[in-house]
């Protein structure tokens, strides 16, 4: 298992998804939005498993509405957006290789780890 925690900020799922690999000793890496600029190959992962580029802004939160990109309804203008500022995006997003969740979703997690022994 290669698994990536993409964050933008600490909040309570991101803490679960760090508990849940760290309990089952799992390796992981922190990748931090606001530094770790994403490819547009990473991002249309991430749009496949939201179901769509809108679905992975976040929106919740005072400073999170302040953005554009909350208020945008185009995909390509969304993309576009993201690319530049991938702090906008909904956290965690957890990645093992093409595989992704977006939020806390430990029934995948546990779907992931009984593949992988």
């Amino acid at each position: 298992m290669n698994i990536q925690i993409y964050v933008n900020k600490k909040n309570p799922d991101v803490l679960k998804a760090e508990r849940f690999f760290k309990e089952r000793r799992i390796p992981y890496q922190m990748m931090d939005l606001k530094k770790h600029k994403l490819g547009k190959k990473e991002l249309e992962l991430f749009i496949r498993a939201a179901g769509s580029a809108r679905a992975l802004v976040d929106r919740e939160g005072k400073k999170a509405l302040e953005r554009p990109v909350a208020h945008m309804t185009t995909d390509s203008l969304i993309i576009a957006e993201l690319l530049n500022d991938p702090a906008a995006l909904r956290s965690p997003i957890v990645r093992n290789g093409s595989k992704v969740t977006i939020g806390a979703d430990e029934e995948v997690w546990k779907q992931w780890v009984a593949e992988a022994t």
